[in-house]
């Protein structure tokens, strides 16, 4: 194989793992308990938090409602780094340091 042809395969190979990375970060996802839902960005940046309205919490219940908001978010981060092993595992450790 000469230089130039694999100079032009690593070249590919950044772009699709670009391409795919971007892809992650613009991806929502949605980490849930039974009071809260944390939908966070593919960059694991918090970008809501809903809490069930149906249930009233009383201030005792203050405490189980910040262990319920932890591992909503716990949870939506759990997703995001499932989708980039998906995504990105496929490109191994191609270029290291790239991400």
């Amino acid at each position: 194989m000469n230089m130039q042809a694999l100079m032009k395969q690593a070249q590919k190979l950044q772009k699709d793992m670009l391409s795919a990375k971007e892809e992650i970060d613009k991806s929502d996802f949605v980490g849930e308990s039974s009071l809260v839902k944390v939908t966070v960005k593919g960059t694991k940046e918090v970008v809501k938090v809903e809490i069930n309205k149906d249930n009233t919490i009383e201030k005792e219940d203050i405490e189980m409602l910040e262990d319920m908001i932890l591992l909503a978010i716990n949870e939506a981060n759990k997703k995001v780094d499932e989708m980039t092993e998906s995504k990105m595992g496929k490109f191994g450790n191609s270029m290291p340091g790239l991400f």
